[in-house]
């Protein structure tokens, strides 16, 4: 991978995350309205672990980006 696309693939990753995430917020929407809060919980918690996953990406690409631009 050449330097340029390892700042696109932290981007990418971290927006794939924030997607996943986004998924499992909905679904613990869906499930505490429904009155589950067991499975509203797991959902959550699943949402948090990607937001982790695309702050991690998104704090990569920043790295990256100031290894390459900040002389």
């Amino acid at each position: 991978m050449s330097e340029n696309h390892e700042g696109a693939s932290h981007h990418n990753e971290a927006a794939a995350h924030h997607d996943l995430a986004a998924k499992h917020h909905r679904e613990a929407a869906r499930h505490y309205e429904a009155g589950d809060h067991e499975k509203a919980g797991h959902h959550a918690h699943i949402a948090h672990g990607h937001s982790l996953h695309a702050a991690h990406h998104a704090e990569e690409a920043s790295k990256h980006h100031a290894h390459e631009h900040g002389h």
